[in-house]
C-alpha cells in the first residue's frame, strides 16, 4: 500500500462523502420544504421516501452496468445523475417535480454503492482491502456533518434552493478530479481486454515503485480466474450452484440488517419523546449518542482485517441486537444514553462491515451486481422496516420497535453465521473460488 492507491481511494471516497452530503441535505431542508409546499406529514414522508426508491433502482441499475460497462464510466455517470438531479430540485416548481428529483439523487447516489465497492475492492491490496471500504463507509458520518453546515450558513440567507445548487456544484468539482482514476485492471481482463489491462497495471506498477522507491514484491500465488460459461450473464453467476449459498446470505443479510437499523431510527424519536424529551431536546441527545457510531467504524475496520470479515460481522450484529433490546427497554435518561452511545456504536460498525464483505463474496464478472442487488434487498428492508414498526407500535408501544430491530438484526447474524465464507486477507481471484 503506497501514496498511489491511497490518492485512487481518496478520489473514490471523495464521491462517496459528497453524495452522502446530498442525501442528508433533506433532513435539514426539509422543515422549510413542508412550509414553502404547504406538504401534510404523509406527503412530507413520500418525499422523504423517494431517495429510498431511487437508491433500488441505482443499486440494480448501476451495479449491474458496472459488470457489463466498466467501472469507470458508471461512476462518472452515476455522478452525473444525482449531481444534475440536485440542481433541478433547487428549480422544482412543485411536489411532484421535488419528488421526481429526489428519486433521480437516489438513483445516482445508489448507483455509486455498488461501483464504489468494486473498485476499492479491485484496486487496494488485500492485506488492507477491508479496513478501505469500512473507512470509506465511514465517510458518509463526515458528509451527514458537511449536510447540517451547509444548511446551516445557507438556509437562513438564501434559503433551501441554494442548498441544493451548492451540492450540486460540488458534483462537478467531484467529476473533475474523477479523471484521474483508471479503469480497474481485473474488469478489463475479465473482458478480455488484455493489451489496456496490461498497461493500466503497468502504470500502477510503475507509481507504486516510484512512491515507495524500492521493487515491487513477489506476485502471491493465484487460483486460476474462473472462466465464465458462454453467455452466463453477472445474475446468472449470483445464482449459479459456486455462489448461490453466497447470495442468500448477503440478500438476506442486507434485507434484515436494514429492517432493523431504519425500524430503530424512524422511532428513536418517538421513544425519547415518551421519556419526557422535547423536540429540541430529542435532536440534541440523538446527535450526542450518534457520535459513538464514530469510534464503532474505526473498531469495524480495524476487527475485519485482524480478526476476520465474517466474526466481525456476526459480532456487530449480534452486539447491536442486544444495545437495541436494552435501549428500548431503558427506564431512566442515563441508562438511555448509555445503551443509545452502545447502540449507535455496533449498528455504525455495522455497516462498515456490511460494505467491506460484499463485494468481497463474488467474481470479477459479477461483482458489482452482486453487491447492487445485496444493497437493493437493503433498500426493501429500509422502506418496510418504517411501515412494519408502526402498525406494531399503536398496539404494543414504541419499546417493540427496538425488539423488532433486535430481531432483525439477529437472522442476519445468524445468516452470516450458517452461510458466510472468510474472505480476509485472501487475493480476489482465491475468494472467487
Amino acid at each position: 500500500m503506497t501514496a498511489y492507491q491511497r490518492k485512487i481511494f481518496a478520489i473514490i471516497a471523495s464521491a462517496w462523502l459528497v453524495d452522502q452530503v446530498d442525501v442528508a441535505l433533506l433532513t435539514f431542508l426539509l422543515g422549510s420544504i413542508v412550509v414553502a409546499f404547504d406538504l401534510t406529514p404523509t406527503q412530507a414522508g413520500q418525499l422523504a421516501a423517494m431517495t429510498f426508491a431511487g437508491q433500488l433502482a441505482g443499486n440494480i441499475l448501476a451495479g449491474t452496468a458496472s459488470d457489463r460497462f466498466g467501472r469507470k464510466m458508471v461512476f462518472q455517470v452515476t455522478m452525473i445523475v444525482w449531481g444534475l438531479a440536485s440542481l433541478a430540485a433547487a428549480a422544482a416548481w412543485s411536489l411532484t417535480a421535488l419528488m421526481v428529483c429526489r428519486f433521480l439523487i437516489g438513483v445516482g447516489v445508489g448507483g455509486e454503492a455498488p461501483v464504489a465497492q468494486a473498485m476499492v475492492s479491485e484496486i487496494v491490496p488485500a492485506n488492507v482491502r477491508g479496513k478501505y471500504i469500512a473507512f470509506m463507509e465511514g465517510f458518509w458520518a463526515i458528509g451527514y456533518v458537511l449536510s447540517g453546515a451547509i444548511s446551516y450558513f445557507i438556509l437562513p440567507y438564501l434559503g433551501w434552493r441554494w442548498a441544493f445548487v451548492v451540492v450540486g456544484l460540488l458534483s462537478g468539482v467531484v467529476l473533475l478530479v474523477r479523471r484521474a482514476m483508471p479503469e480497474s485492471p481485473r474488469w478489463l481482463a475479465d473482458h478480455g481486454r488484455h493489451a489496456e489491462a496490461d498497461a493500466v497495471m503497468t502504470m500502477m506498477e510503475a507509481e507504486v515503485m516510484r512512491r515507495s522507491g524500492k521493487p515491487l514484491p513477489p506476485v502471491p500465488h493465484l487460483a486460476a480466474a474462473a472462466i465464465p460459461t458462454p453467455h452466463q450473464n453477472p445474475i446468472a453467476t449470483l445464482f449459479s450452484p459456486e455462489y448461490r449459498l453466497r447470495t442468500v446470505m448477503a440478500f438476506g443479510m442486507w434485507f434484515f440488517a436494514l429492517i432493523g437499523f431504519f425500524g430503530i431510527n424512524s422511532w428513536i424519536a418517538v421513544l425519547l419523546k415518551e421519556k419526557g424529551f422535547s423536540i429540541v431536546g430529542s435532536v440534541g441527545f440523538v446527535t450526542l449518542i450518534t457520535i459513538g457510531g464514530i469510534p464503532g467504524f474505526f473498531t469495524a475496520a480495524l476487527s475485519l482485517e485482524k480478526i476476520g470479515r465474517k466474526v466481525t460481522t456476526a459480532a456487530f450484529l449480534i452486539c447491536s441486537a442486544v444495545a437495541a433490546y436494552f435501549y428500548g427497554n431503558a427506564v431512566d435518561q442515563t441508562t438511555l444514553f448509555i445503551t443509545g452511545f452502545i447502540m449507535q456504536f455496533f449498528m455504525f460498525g455495522m455497516w462498515s462491515c456490511l460494505y467491506a464483505y460484499t463485494p468481497e463474496l463474488y467474481p470479477t464478472r459479477a461483482r458489482s451486481t452482486g453487491a447492487g442487488f445485496a444493497s437493493a434487498f437493503g433498500r426493501i428492508g429500509a422502506i418496510l422496516g418504517p411501515m412494519i414498526v408502526p402498525v406494531l407500535v399503536q398496539n404494543y408501544g414504541p419499546a417493540v420497535a427496538f425488539q423488532v430491530g433486535a430481531g432483525g438484526f439477529l437472522i442476519a447474524a445468524m445468516l452470516v453465521v450458517t452461510l458466510g465464507v472468510e474472505t480476509r486477507g485472501m487475493v480476489l481471484e482465491n475468494v472467487s473460488h
